[in-house]
């Protein structure tokens, strides 16, 4: 295990040498190609390359490849242990699945797709990882928290719905890391501290009795922390590039597989503690419920240069009872500041819902830099804490 695993380090060090000698090659080509945007959130508003993810998905998707053999490789030099096909098969449907988001990621950054599309297509992509579950363990049980065993018994048999909890979690991964965005390096800088804790979490777990899961789970995590880490470089403020919806897919499906694989799908969950509460304050917007305006990233003040909460407006007699009523439980929990007007077809208005503009109301008016780097300590504080409830707090819930 461990003279594979120092390959699969070189290997994945070599692509992040790759990574910061092709991004700046590549930035004119992007640009001529109309793969572009504008940062918002500079006073000049300079034109940045976009969809640069596509080089880091390709460049992992490279040393995933050379590294293929490997794994496998005393199967080469002694035939009476027989090759693994269920491994190898496994192994290549988890590649095939992130080659497919890769692809499907970069149509989305070409030709702007809408939002049912962006549903769609991490379920499409993770068919092929599903079906490999389905044929390889089709393992659908699963354990009861201590406190409901008296109603439910120690474990239920999920069956098909198991494998649309699935399909869900693949879906949730990419577009949760997707529309936790606004500033620079937090699309990217999310995903290298969600693989950290998932290395480290996999290397704790060596020493347990499901350490093959772990090792297939190291396989995939060191190569995307090591070429995040290069893009990373790229896309901190003030960014170089923009890294477009094809990294976020490309992220999001690769944690994925190794979480569904890798059987440790509600701890990986753990690790994006941000993200679900981000997910779960946008959700009357993402549902319009609420009005959401195409873009709701923080907005440059031009005078100080501090970023102020973005908002969207709305006239009271146009919102819904539903609508109402969240806005108004929102406005009392303290998490979206609303200006009420009260002439009659005026139009009001009320910070968006997302957790980069609630940092924001709550801090008050931010560097884009300071508050990049905010968001980035509350991510490593959150997987502090996602060890502590998956160890010391564990035994409350479950028998471990």
């Amino acid at each position: 295990m461990w003279p594979i695993l120092v390959v699969n380090i070189v290997l994945s060090v070599i692509g992040y040498s790759l990574i910061l000698n092709v991004v700046p090659k590549f930035k004119d080509m992007f640009v001529k190609a109309h793969l572009s945007g504008l940062d918002l959130n500079k006073k000049d508003k300079p034109e940045i390359p976009e969809a640069a993810g596509v080089i880091t998905s390709c460049i992992f998707l490279i040393v995933m490849f050379i590294f293929i053999p490997f794994p496998f490789s005393k199967h080469f030099f002694n035939k009476e242990w027989g090759f693994p096909h269920q491994e190898f098969v496994q192994f290549m449907a988890a590649l095939l699945s992130i080659c497919c988001m890769v692809l499907l990621g970069f149509a989305d950054d070409v030709l702007n797709l809408k939002w049912r599309h962006k549903l769609l297509l991490p379920t499409v992509a993770s068919l092929p990882l599903l079906m490999v579950y389905y044929t390889n363990f089709n393992s659908t049980t699963v354990i009861i928290p201590k406190p409901l065993r008296f109603v439910l018994g120690h474990d239920i048999d999920l069956s098909a719905l198991y494998y649309v909890y699935m399909g869900m979690l693949a879906v949730f991964c990419t577009n949760a890391i997707n529309i936790y965005a606004g500033v620079n390096g937090l699309e990217v800088g999310q995903s290298v501290v969600i693989a950290a804790s998932l290395i480290s979490f996999n290397v704790i777990e060596l020493n347990g009795d499901c350490w093959p899961n772990h090792v297939f789970s190291l396989y995939f995590m060191i190569p995307f922390f090591f070429t995040s880490l290069a893009l990373y470089q790229f896309n901190k403020y003030p960014a170089q590039v923009f890294v477009g919806d094809t990294f976020c897919y490309f992220s999001g499906m690769t944690i994925a597989v190794v979480a569904i694989l890798g059987h440790f799908s509600k701890t990986a969950l753990l690790f994006f503690i941000p993200q679900i509460a981000n997910f779960i304050f946008s959700l009357p917007q993402l549902f319009h419920i609420l009005p959401c305006p195409r873009h709701r990233l923080p907005r440059l003040n031009r005078e100080t240069g501090y970023l102020d909460p973005s908002v969207f407006q709305f006239k009271e007699s146009s919102l819904n009872a539903l609508g109402r009523l969240v806005l108004k439980i929102y406005r009392q929990l303290g998490l979206v500041q609303v200006e009420y007007n009260g002439k009659d077809g005026e139009l009001s208005q009320s910070t968006n819902c997302t957790l980069i503009n609630l940092a924001l109301k709550l801090a008050g008016p931010t560097h884009e830099k300071n508050l990049a780097m905010s968001l980035m300590v509350l991510q490593v504080i959150c997987s502090g804490l996602a060890f502590i409830i998956r160890y010391p707090l564990a035994s409350l819930f479950y028998d471990c």
